[in-house]
């Protein structure tokens, strides 16, 4: 009779997000996206960051022509309106606001006309389809470059169709990789975080993120502090959050 023993992965002592700094994406801007639906939910999801050791936080709700119809304006004012909110109950937290833009043909056509809502040096988070990569990706970013962007793919792990050579590509065409703490303890599938923890191995990854939406998330976070892979992660020095 043969007997399969599976070998328990390696924990180590927590590391809190500290050393990180900042978190540069999630979705706590109450009611515009799929993230918090109210002000509650979202001083509620602030206050988890603050104990996860987050100093400050750069929210980025989506911008998607067919979904999440948001402008910088939306956004912005739901922005003051959070800040308020955090003001009158004295949490002390820094916040600001970018956006996640949705790549499609309705964004190509918007690169030069107007200005998108950024962080830290310029820097842009875009996402793509799950389904299939933009057949003129390269081009979009292109664009992007030329107006002075430094263009961040998020959540690159969990797009089924690429593979280390594509992540290389990217990062030759100077793109940065953010990875989802999440996909560390494999939230999305196992094979996310086999992907996940390939691309920290071949150091490719320059900024990671929550992607908090909601309180289950939230919650998960601490796990994450005991993987190995958090922890060589941090380890490689290549990541940029804490200079934002």
């Amino acid at each position: 009779m043969l007997t399969w023993f599976s070998k328990k992965e390696e924990e180590l002592e927590p590391l809190d997000f500290s050393i990180l700094k900042t978190d540069i994406h999630s979705h706590f801007i109450p009611g515009i996206d799929d993230g918090s639906p109210d002000m509650d939910t979202t001083i509620s999801l602030i206050k988890e960051m603050q104990q996860l050791g987050f100093k400050k936080v750069i929210t980025s709700p989506h911008v998607m022509s067919d979904f999440y119809q948001n402008t910088s304006e939306t956004i912005l004012s739901g922005l003051n309106k959070v800040r308020s909110e955090l003001k009158a109950q004295a949490i002390s937290i820094e916040i600001e606001a970018a956006a996640e833009y949705y790549i499609d043909f309705e964004f190509e056509q918007r690169i030069g006309k107007e200005k998108f809502l950024t962080f830290g040096g310029n820097y842009i988070l875009v996402e793509l389809s799950f389904i299939e990569e933009p057949r003129n990706l390269f081009d979009i970013i292109f664009k992007l470059q030329l107006e002075g962007y430094k263009v961040v793919l998020a959540h690159p792990e969990r797009y089924a169709y690429h593979r280390m050579e594509d992540y290389n590509e990217l990062k030759n065409r100077g793109v940065l990789l953010q990875i989802n703490l999440l996909s560390l303890i494999g939230y999305y599938s196992p094979q996310v975080q086999k992907k996940t923890e390939k691309l920290i191995e071949e150091n490719l990854v320059s900024f990671v993120g929550t992607d908090c939406h909601n309180m289950h998330h939230a919650q998960l976070y601490e796990k994450c502090q005991t993987k190995k892979s958090w922890h060589d992660l941090v380890k490689s020095k290549m990541l940029l959050n804490h200079t934002l």
